[in-house]
């Protein structure tokens, strides 16, 4: 009994509770900045602001527990010219002396600024006791975003970019900052990413224009640039399956790689499409029963109704007729009226 929908103020609590679990840039486990977060979630699902400056927060929700248990974020626009997307790019500097005959390859960092960034997805938090589902919870808070981004393409811009976090210290510090950033700005790990939320004036005022080696960096430091920590690498082999690529960024604070993607190649936007559902007892023509049957992710919006967007993960049977057969459960849970239509993807 698993549920997707759009946030709202009453479910700051527990939010921010989840929030706890990973702590994020794009989730912080701060009140003022999730109450921050979900004013503008409301603000940009109602469309009473720019696209440029719209964040969605999706909460999932445990309908028999009555509880939110994971989050994930769209950001429609990341840099702007009042905040620009901000990041490494990781580069090779080639040497050569002839009189030594030595060749070096030399690894570099180089920051690098976007005023007219791409979407972002981000902020997927899954609470770890629902780690594992068989409901495949944690690829349903991801895969909705790209269903929503097809309910409202125009919003949205050409490349989609994913953020991913990096091995961390046990206590969640970052070796990286510790070893670069900290030396150009003087804060903490914690600090520099909770001001970077609000204002990423500092960053550009302190770090160095000029290119970085990282030889001069200690081994340990050199080896996680770039790399994909232990609780992200589901997430890389997701988004990796739909069309995403290593775009050679990383970020500044923390070395954890950034992956892009065209936004109409990315196969779950492509593909997503209207239905019309029917009820069915997971029989019918077009498709075997049971869990042989397609996994789906099914979601409508009716911005008249609370929740206004919804979204549920089922297994469905197409129809002769082109309807899309589910079970009674999956109509009560998206609150289906009548014969309306949805949008659903095959996942």
């Amino acid at each position: 009994m698993f549920r997707i929908r759009q946030s709202y103020r009453d479910d700051v609590d527990q939010i921010l509770a989840v929030a706890e679990h990973l702590d994020t840039v794009n989730l912080p486990a701060d009140r003022s900045h999730i109450e921050k977060i979900v004013e503008l979630s409301e603000a940009s699902f109602t469309q009473t602001i720019a696209p440029a400056d719209r964040e969605y927060l999706f909460v999932l929700e445990d309908l028999g527990e009555k509880r939110v248990i994971g989050t994930s974020m769209i950001h429609a626009q990341h840099g702007t010219r009042r905040a620009p997307h901000i990041f490494f790019r990781v580069e090779n500097d080639e040497r050569y002396s002839y009189t030594l005959d030595k060749y070096f390859v030399h690894r570099t960092l180089r920051i690098g600024y976007n005023y007219n960034g791409p979407t972002e997805i981000g902020g997927l938090i899954l609470l770890p006791q629902y780690r594992g589902n068989p409901e495949a919870l944690g690829k349903l808070l991801s895969y909705v975003r790209f269903v929503f981004i097809r309910m409202h393409r125009p919003v949205f811009r050409d490349r989609v970019l994913s953020e991913l976090l990096p091995p961390l210290e046990p206590d969640g510090t970052s070796v990286l900052w510790e070893h670069l950033g900290r030396h150009f700005t003087g804060l903490t790990y914690q600090e520099a990413d909770l001001l970077s939320k609000d204002n990423k004036e500092f960053i550009h005022a302190l770090f160095p224009d000029d290119p970085i080696h990282t030889e001069l960096l200690p081994a340990e430091v050199r080896a996680i640039i770039g790399q994909v920590g232990p609780e992200t690498r589901g997430v890389e082999k997701i988004l990796r399956r739909i069309g995403f690529e290593y775009a050679g960024q990383i970020d500044p604070f923390d070395g954890g790689p950034h992956f892009t993607a065209k936004t109409d190649e990315i196969t779950l936007v492509r593909d997503a499409r209207e239905v019309r559902l029917a009820a069915t007892d997971g029989g019918g023509a077009g498709a075997g029963a049971g869990d042989e049957r397609p996994w789906a992710i099914l979601a409508l919006e009716r911005p008249d109704q609370k929740p206004g967007f919804r979204a549920v993960s089922a297994r469905v049977v197409e129809l002769d007729d082109g309807r899309v057969g589910v079970t009674d459960d999956v109509r009560a849970r998206l609150a289906l009226e009548a014969d309306e239509p949805v949008w659903m993807v095959k996942a």
